[in-house]
């Protein structure tokens, strides 16, 4: 590369009609509010100037993530004094179960689309959830939204997969809005659910896209082993486990001349489903390290990769129907 040259993330389709997006999606838990606010507007900077400018930002308010957290607002705050027109960047926004449907979507949109700063996102995920959930209602109930300009395309977070065949099925024989992206915890030592026959038939048969979430597990696999903020459910109790193998993820990453993180973003990039992956960054230096995955596996290949991380799949007793049960013995 040249001196003065801007490196250019590719994109890659979110699913069946969905829109072309960057291969990285910068997430909001427990970013914008680590940072300061000129460190966040650099951020947003460099991430629109590489054509990373896909966010995903949420409302923390409720469920398990009731957190008083601030970070919706620091970011629609630092994304105005970037100077960045609404069109210019991806807005990916959530929307819970934990308290649906007494808190609707409706609700739910005008408050964090509020709290950004905004009128709209371009995509929502729906998030996961507790026990059973109306399916039929929820799909309806985006189609809504959708027609009322909120949003225009949607994925599902960690769900079990009848209740995203049930999703489907209720879009085809309404004539809905279909989910086309499924956000999975999924990276070098979570595969199951992604790689499963589940979601996998899915993925092979193009009805879905993979947005793949949670890579470095709150931070342990970019070596941060002992996390002091609150990260993801440890599916499976395997975190031990995981702690206990980023030193073979560092020997790994060495032998390619790569960097830990760069490796776990290649990895996840280097399924064919996998539309984008999303990380959180705090730091514009982590960005810059995060910019040589890309590097990484144009140059080593996704089977070389594949190969050398096969013995760090850690979850291969986690079902892989989005249950989160152990496997039958």
């Amino acid at each position: 590369m040249s001196a003065g040259t801007v490196p250019v993330v590719p994109t890659r389709t979110l699913g069946p009609g969905g829109p072309a997006v960057p291969v990285f999606a910068l997430g909001s838990w427990n970013t914008w509010d680590r940072m300061s606010a000129d460190d966040a507007v650099a951020l947003i900077h460099r991430a629109h100037e590489i054509g990373a400018a896909f966010f995903d930002v949420a409302h923390y308010d409720m469920g398990p993530h009731a957190e008083g957290s601030r970070t919706d607002i620091l970011f629609g705050e630092a994304v105005r004094e970037a100077g960045l027109d609404r069109d210019d960047y991806v807005l990916c926004g959530k929307l819970w179960l934990w308290e649906y449907p007494q808190k609707s979507f409706a609700d739910q949109l005008t408050t964090s689309l509020g709290r950004v700063g905004v009128e709209r996102a371009d995509l929502v995920v729906v998030g996961d959830y507790f026990g059973e959930v109306d399916v039929p209602r929820i799909v309806r109930e985006v189609q809504t939204q959708i027609d009322a300009a909120r949003f225009t395309g949607w994925g599902v977070n960690n769900w079990t997969i009848d209740a995203v065949h049930t999703a489907l099925s209720v879009a085809e024989a309404e004539g809905l809005t279909p989910p086309t992206f499924a956000q999975l915890k999924y990276g070098l030592v979570r595969r199951s659910m992604a790689e499963g026959s589940h979601y996998g038939e899915l993925f092979r048969s193009g009805t879905l896209a993979l947005q793949a979430s949670d890579v470095f597990e709150g931070g342990i696999l970019a070596g941060k082993l002992s996390p002091a903020r609150k990260i993801g459910a440890d599916v499976g109790g395997i975190r031990e486990r995981i702690v206990d193998a980023y030193p073979e993820v560092e020997r790994i990453a060495a032998g390619f001349d790569a960097t830990p993180t760069q490796l776990g973003l290649a990895f996840a990039l280097a399924h064919p489903a996998t539309a984008n992956v999303l990380f959180g960054v705090s730091r514009l230096s982590q960005l810059e390290d995060n910019l040589g995955a890309i590097a990484l596996l144009d140059r080593v290949g996704a089977d070389a990769i594949r190969e050398a991380t096969s013995e760090l799949w850690l979850d291969r007793d986690v079902a892989a129907d989005g249950t989160w049960a152990p496997t039958a013995p």
